[in-house]
Order: C-alpha cells, then sequence, then structure tokens
C-alpha cells in the first residue's frame, strides 16, 4: 500500500492497516489467497480531484482555500460519501474517510460506492453570505465531477442543511438539471425524513442487537448508563433515542471540553438535550451552557477533556461519536474499569488502534457477558449514509416515503449490518472458547469481500 515516493498520510495509514491487519488475522486469505490483491487494488482511490476555492469576504477581501474529492471506488454503484468543510480537513484525512465509506457502504446493502471530498474552510464566524459565497466557488468546480449516477456527496462536519442547499442551488444553475446530486437536501425539495436523525439513531439500534445477543434477549437499552461525546447531530438523535428506549445519557462534549452528570444517578433529559442542540446551530461552545445555574446544579463541565475518563460511576455503553481517534488505549483500559460493556463507533475510526487493540484483546479474554464487546464504525453508524441511499431511491422515483417507512428501513438495515458481520466473524475468525465474535473483524472481511468480488467480476484485478 505505500511506496516511498508517496506522502505521508497517517490517518489514511491508519485505516488500512486496521482493515488489513483483521483481514491477515482471519483465515479469508486462507481461503481466498487472489484476494490479497484484491486489497491492493481498493486500497488505491479510482480518482483524486483537487481544486483550488476562490471567494470573496464580506469586507471584500479575497479568500482562498482548498476543495477536494476522493473518488475511491465505484465497484458496487456510484460514489457515495460526504463534504467536510473544517481547517483539519487535508488529503490524508479524506482519503482514510473515502477507504472507510467503501466498506460501509457495502454493508448497508444498497448500491453506492465509496468517497469523501470537503475543504480546509471553516464556517464557524462566518456569516451566511460569506458561507454562500464560499459554497457557490467549491460547487462551480466540483460540479463537473458529480452527478446521481456519478457521484453523490452529502453533509459531514460543518456541512449542514444550509450549506447542502447553497450547493445544490448552484449546481441546478449550471447544469440545468434537478437531480438527486446531493442527500441532506431540505424535505421540501428533495430530502429524506429521518435524514438528519439516522446516523445518531442507527448506532443505538445496532448497540441493541449487540446487547441483546450478548444477553441471550434478557437485557436493553432499559436502565443503561450511557456515556456520549460530540454534541452534533449524531451525538444529539443518539441519545435522545438512548432515553427513549429507557436508557441514562450522562455525558456530552464538543472540541473544548466535556459536560458529565456529576452524580451516579440521573440523566441528560429531552430538554436539555434541546438547548444543546440549539447552541450548536449558533455555532456557540457547550460551556456557555454549563455555566448557566440549571446546567451547574446538575452538571460538572471539564475543559479540554473527552467524557471518557470523567464519568462519576459506571458506564454500561460507550458511544463516541465526535470525531477520530477520541478513543486512546488508556481511555479504552478507563471504560473497561469502569465497567463498560458495549462500545460502538457513531464516529469514523474514533478509536485508536492501541484503544482497538485493548478491546479485541478483553473480548478474547472474557467470557462474553463479562467482556466489553466493540462495534467499528463502518457497521454501527453506516445508519446515515443507508438513509442517504433512500433518498436517493426517493429521489430517483419523485416520491417521499413517511417518517415510519424510512425508520423501519433503517432499523432493518442496522440489523443486517449486525447480523452480517456477527455470521462473517464465525466464518472467518474463530473466537476463544466462550467469548463473543470480533465485530471489527466481521465488519472488515464481510464490506472487504462484497466490494473485492463485485471489482473481480468488472475485470479491475484477476
Amino acid at each position: 500500500m505505500t511506496a516511498q515516493n508517496l506522502p505521508h498520510e497517517p490517518e489514511f495509514e491508519q485505516a488500512y492497516k486496521e482493515l488489513a491487519s483483521t483481514l491477515e488475522n482471519s483465515t479469508l486469505f486462507q481461503k481466498k489467497p487472489e484476494f490479497r490483491k484484491a486489497l491492493q487494488v481498493v486500497s488505491v482511490p479510482e480518482r483524486v480531484i483537487q481544486f483550488r476555492v476562490v471567494w470573496e469576504d464580506d469586507k471584500g477581501n479575497v479568500q482562498i482555500n482548498r476543495g477536494f474529492r476522493v473518488q475511491f471506488n465505484s465497484a458496487l454503484g456510484p460514489y457515495k460519501g460526504g463534504l467536510r468543510f473544517h481547517p483539519s480537513v487535508n488529503l490524508s484525512i479524506l482519503k482514510f474517510l473515502g477507504f472507510e465509506q467503501i466498506f460501509k457502504n457495502a454493508l448497508t446493502g444498497l448500491n453506492m460506492g465509496g468517497g469523501k471530498g470537503g475543504s480546509d474552510f471553516d464556517p464557524k464566524g462566518k456569516s451566511d453570505n460569506e458561507i454562500r459565497r464560499f459554497c457557490v466557488s467549491f460547487m462551480t468546480e466540483l460540479c463537473k465531477h458529480i452527478g446521481q449516477d456519478t457521484d453523490v456527496p452529502a453533509g459531514d462536519i460543518g456541512v449542514t442543511g444550509r450549506e447542502v442547499g447553497f450547493m445544490f442551488g448552484q449546481y441546478k444553475k449550471i447544469r440545468n438539471q434537478w437531480e438527486g446530486v446531493l442527500t441532506g437536501k431540505g424535505g421540501s425539495w428533495g430530502g429524506s425524513l429521518i435524514r438528519p436523525e439516522a446516523t445518531g439513531y442507527g448506532v443505538v439500534y445496532y448497540v441493541d442487537h449487540m446487547i441483546k445477543y450478548a444477553s441471550g434477549g434478557k437485557e436493553s437499552f432499559a436502565g443503561k448508563r450511557v456515556a456520549v461525546s460530540g454534541s452534533g447531530n449524531v451525538a444529539q438523535y443518539a441519545a435522545l433515542k438512548v432515553i427513549e428506549l429507557g436508557g441514562s445519557v450522562i455525558s456530552l462534549s464538543d472540541s473544548q471540553g466535556a459536560l458529565v452528570l456529576n452524580s451516579e444517578e440521573g440523566s441528560f433529559t429531552v430538554e436539555e438535550i434541546n438547548q444543546i442542540a440549539a447552541i450548536k446551530v449558533e455555532r456557540k461552545q457547550i460551556s456557555e451552557l454549563a455555566s448557566t445555574a440549571a446546567f451547574a446544579s446538575k452538571f460538572k463541565y471539564i475543559p479540554g477533556a473527552r467524557p471518557w475518563t470523567n464519568v462519576t460511576g459506571r458506564i454500561d455503553v460507550a458511544l463516541p461519536s465526535a470525531t477520530q481517534n477520541e478513543v486512546s488505549g488508556d481511555e479504552a483500559k478507563a471504560l473497561i474499569a469502569a465497567g463498560c460493556k458495549f462500545i460502538a463507533e457513531g464516529s469514523n475510526m474514533g478509536s485508536t488502534q492501541d484503544a482497538i487493540d485493548v478491546f479485541e484483546a478483553h473480548r478474547e479474554a472474557n467470557a462474553g457477558a463479562s467482556a466489553i464487546w466493540y462495534a467499528p464504525g463502518k457497521a454501527a453508524n453506516a445508519g446515515g449514509v443507508a438513509v442517504s441511499g433512500l433518498e436517493m431511491a426517493q429521489n430517483s422515483a419523485r416520491v417521499n416515503w413517511t417518517s415510519e417507512e424510512v425508520d423501519s428501513r433503517l432499523k432493518g438495515i442496522m440489523e443486517d449490518c449486525f447480523k452480517n458481520g456477527l455470521a462473517t466473524a464465525q466464518e472467518y475468525v474463530t473466537p476463544a472458547e466462550g467469548s463473543l465474535p470480533s465485530l471489527v473483524a466481521g465488519s472488515n472481511i464481510a464490506g472487504f469481500t462484497k466490494v473485492a468480488e463485485a471489482m473481480k467480476d468488472h475485470g479491475d484485478w484477476w
């Protein structure tokens, strides 16, 4: 995968090694040695597009940003993956996200390839007019490379319905076509119900299957204490679904710090989560709410921290839902010490390789119910892109499904994701006696083999 003439891309290399190591440690290459060649082929993007984005701020000054689209793999359908607007965006991060997206999309069972894109533009602190001018300039170039049957971007960090709307409008003006070229659209012009909620709801539906399988159907989210990181769409809707299913949410966070329950009883309420959602729309920090009397009496705010080592009392379930590498090896050990039994990534590559190694070692060394069980983002957070795929289907048919129909399809997709990863792990990875199957290995192998077989049928490798 690496070569001396290639730049160092740490995030992408981490994602590649995480997948490759699970394939190597399974019986896949023993049973199908020709798949080694498929791994080499799939690790190189089909196309990488990089361009400049020139726009004018409110003071009349010309600003310049970098725009990207990594069209990684189209074996299963049009490239599909979000656009991220954040100062940290670079090619390594987008290649890691696009690489993960290939296999995540494969696990949904829908006809979608994998891609990712974005810009190092920061929407925070910008006016609506500045954001609109940036989006117009960004889409003026990107529109040459996308389309409903070619590449269908969506939102991601920094790209909300507002940005999607600005970009869709520019695409329509230049191409003179109304088509489902972007997902995450407004409900009155082609968007799908349940799309904002989908990733958060999906990860909770997935963990619900984990809990029921590990407990033999005796347990559910009822009574579980759930630590959530992040405070964007994924974290908000995961938290709301946990509460709906009878669990207690004991933490949320943002890039500046963590807000955690200051006692071993209680939970965030729906109203408190809605208040956090409201300030996030205004691009403000949780610290502004934490200092109010109502929040200060119930929660403690820890600047510059993540929740995992700062929660009071036990943690039953951990849902990292902020960004990549937000659970370290030491934090993984702290979660186990706090009694955590289930961890599933709402974020992409939310755990470092050290953390994954800690989780997997604990799973292998302990019998089912006493072990921590780890689910990777490519399986657990596939609900967002799944409903994006359902939005594409609705656009193609010029219909709108009810929220109940979309939610029912989402539940079915997440159940299939879980069962597919579970069955594949049981086929290719022999667990220690009494231990739970490896969901990270099963999900990696299931997604990879589906893509590899399609590529072989297309003549991409032999």
